[in-house]
């Protein structure tokens, strides 16, 4: 009788543990699992860096958004290391949706902002862009290096 009560007591401490073992590390999450958040970064406008529009145009930020809701974004800002800030007025990104914020001139629309620049802002040696809620608590950054191409997945 002894035995089996040992062997029962060992089952049943692997039957609560198991699951335990074979979950996945916390560090397997993804990053971002739910809200805002920078993805694609074009800072090395491709071609030669002129002040032209299609240049300075050619640099843009992705900011997406994670959640199955839409969100507002007003208030909402984009900061380079040099303290260049762009900020939203009023835009709504849908569920699932990104929005692209091109450094230069244009007219606002659906998926895509202009921050109005009429030269670069992101440095091509390196730089850091972060995403500052309207509270002022950043709510993510991603940065680059000469390592990085001229453009960078934050994902």
């Amino acid at each position: 009788m002894r035995i089996r009560s040992a062997a029962t007591a060992v089952l049943a401490a692997t039957a609560v543990t198991a699951p335990l073992l074979v979950a996945a590390p916390a560090s397997a999450a993804p990053r971002h699992q739910g809200g805002l958040h920078l993805g694609y970064i074009q800072y090395d406008s491709p071609g030669r860096d002129t002040s032209s529009r299609a240049s300075v145009n050619g640099e843009w930020v992705n900011i997406h958004n994670n959640t199955g809701r839409p969100i507002q974004l007003r208030g909402y800002k984009l900061k380079d290391n040099n303290g260049y800030t762009y900020t939203f007025g009023s835009y709504r990104i849908g569920a699932h949706k990104t929005v692209k914020v091109r450094t230069g001139q244009g007219s606002d629309r659906a998926g895509t902002v202009y921050w109005g620049r009429g030269w670069h802002v992101w440095n091509n040696t390196s730089d850091k862009a972060r995403l500052i809620k309207p509270s002022g608590a950043q709510l993510d950054s991603c940065s680059w290096t000469t390592r990085d191409d001229g453009t960078k997945n934050c994902h």
